[in-house]
């Protein structure tokens, strides 16, 4: 893991050289990669050990495959940690940590952003939405994966924080599919299902509520009450909801005959939807589920046999992961490390390391380091309540009966743990033997040692990474927006040499797109463009399109040259 201060800009330079050499292996010498993403769950499946949802489709994958027991996201959120997902990064050292920035959920994005919002920093001056600025080397890791002659598609979540550059992806929309593969190209496909969305607690009320009620287990911090194991009960019907997709998605790679040449990932974005799991920074909130499934003849060349594993694995470290994987060099500056694939890091993880921002309306700021049984957490802000109002979660009927609950005087200790209005300035939970972490061991002096070490890992992580949660809200916009105006990146220069085209940008870590057409049309943002890092050639009568983006400014006017 690497300082950003520390970072070698040349890497990406040298990187796009090793790359013009991979494009030339076969495609069937390259695995395809699918990954099959959805949104808030916990561990709540079979091969975890809790089989309340009936998950057939999960049950193989986990069968064939390989399962990780100790997966976290960086954020219980979804948009901070999908910018980690997709950058390789910690969302607190590229400015992506609060929930959330804009409107750029789906697709390529909204790219509009209201001044006026009900976001509030630490200071309580309101923050406008935006589109996060990020330093100028990091990119969207699937332009490596697209350089090196993958096909790279969404469907269609994106959420990063800031609007998807052109360049991310070939398609991008509710229609991308591995299918529009070009012959001969390997693929990297996501689709990301929302079944499992918190939202759908609400949304789904009305569906058939296949878990009987009575019959789901409750986490200790949940009362023993009918409204709240109805909605236990909507969140395990709904994962089943979501195993019929799976199931959905491997029939189509069986019926395409790609199966045993496709790497499968299964995750979930952070923990589950209930209350006092999304959002939190307890494992409630960060550990996830991770499937794996690798093709037998995959297998040996990456040196993977099917069985669980329980080394600590970070989201951070997906992104170099598929890169190792596809046999693509992985960028000096991202901070995670691959935990598959011939540039598999040296030794496990120790720690996994979390953060807490401003969720919605509220901003606080935490930080937590977990080993393999402790977690350590780092409250800034203790003067402040554990639980945070926040109006979306208040549509779920549960959370609105805890708050009854609560107010009436009705809850237990657990129960009541997460409602406390002050919080100690560090807490330390023993994972082993309360995996609901409730029970703080902060001032037992028989865990001094622990506490030493972790608050010592958790220093020298901050330090590596460069956290910004010390910049109130409001102040880092600013710097990413000078004046509270959106920057603007600058058009591409084209130059040519005997019908041979390079394609340049003034923006420092602008990335330029461009479409080659027998034809004039009007592109727009899914008209396919072409990621730029090498000269190529074009013929007379041709029209080229170019487009440039640096990531979190407004994307350059398309322009066109006839030749």
């Amino acid at each position: 893991m690497r300082a950003i201060s520390q970072i070698n800009i040349k890497q990406v330079a040298i990187l796009s050289l090793v790359l013009l050499l991979s494009i030339n292996i076969k495609a069937q010498d390259r695995p395809n990669i699918l990954w099959l993403s959805c949104e808030d769950i916990s561990p709540y499946l079979a091969m975890y050990g809790d089989s309340t949802a009936n998950t057939p489709n999960l049950d193989r994958l986990a069968n064939e495959g390989y399962v990780f027991t100790n997966v976290f996201a960086t954020v219980g959120v979804c948009a901070p940690t999908r910018s980690s997902i997709i950058t390789g990064m910690y969302p607190i050292s590229i400015g992506t940590m609060h929930m959330r920035t804009g409107n750029d959920v789906m697709s390529w994005g909204n790219r509009t952003y209201p001044i006026k919002g009900k976001a509030r920093d630490i200071n309580g001056d309101p923050v406008p939405k935006y589109s996060a600025v990020i330093p100028d080397y990091v990119r969207c890791f699937t332009e490596y994966l697209r350089d090196a002659g993958y096909y790279c598609t969404n469907n269609q979540k994106t959420d990063y924080q800031f609007a998807a550059p052109v360049t991310a992806w070939d398609e991008n929309n509710p229609k991308a599919h591995w299918r529009n593969t070009p012959k001969g190209m390997p693929f990297f496909s996501v689709f990301n299902d929302g079944i499992t969305h918190e939202s759908r607690m609400w949304k789904n009320k009305k569906l058939p509520q296949t878990v009987n009620p009575d019959s789901v287990p409750l986490p200790i911090y949940f009362p023993e009450d009918s409204i709240v194991r109805q909605d236990v009960a909507r969140n395990y019907s709904n994962i089943e909801i979501l195993d019929h997709n799976i199931g959905k998605k491997l029939k189509q790679l069986e019926e395409d005959g790609l199966l045993e040449n496709t790497i499968i990932f299964f995750w979930s974005d952070h923990g589950g939807p209930l209350p006092r799991g999304k959002r939190l920074h307890y494992d409630s909130g960060l550990r996830m589920p991770l499937i794996i499934r690798i093709p037998k003849k995959w297998q040996k060349q990456f040196s993977y046999l099917p069985k669980r594993d329980d080394e600590l694995i970070s989201q951070v470290d997906f992104a170099p992961t598929i890169l190792s994987l596809a046999g693509i060099p992985i960028p000096d500056y991202m901070q995670g490390q691959a935990f598959m694939g011939k540039q598999r890091a040296d030794s496990a993880r120790k720690y996994v390391y979390g953060s807490s921002d401003r969720f919605d309306e509220f901003t606080d700021r935490i930080r937590t380091v977990r080993d393999s049984r402790f977690l350590y957490v780092r409250n800034y802000h203790p003067e402040l309540p554990s639980y945070k109002d926040i109006g979306y979660r208040k549509k779920m009927d549960m959370m609105n009966q805890m708050l009854y609950l609560h107010s009436m005087g009705l809850l237990n200790r657990d129960q009541n743990y997460w409602f406390r209005l002050k919080k100690t300035p560090e807490e330390l939970y023993d994972c082993e033997k309360d995996p609901e972490n409730l029970h703080n061991l902060i001032y037992d002096p028989k865990y001094q040692d622990k506490i030493a070490e972790l608050r010592g890992a958790m220093d020298k992580w901050l330090e590596e990474v460069g956290d910004k949660g010390a910049i109130p809200e409001k102040q880092l916009f600013l710097q990413m927006w000078p004046n509270g105006v959106q920057p603007i990146t600058e058009k591409a220069i084209v130059k040519v040499n005997h019908r041979k085209v390079e394609l340049s940008c003034n923006t420092k870590g602008a990335t330029i797109g461009y479409i080659v057409s027998d034809k004039d049309f009007t592109p727009d943002l899914n008209s396919g463009w072409t990621h730029y890092y090498k000269p190529f050639k074009i013929k007379k009568g041709q029209f080229l399109y170019t487009i440039s983006q640096r990531i979190g400014y407004k994307e350059s006017e398309i322009i066109k040259v006839h030749f």
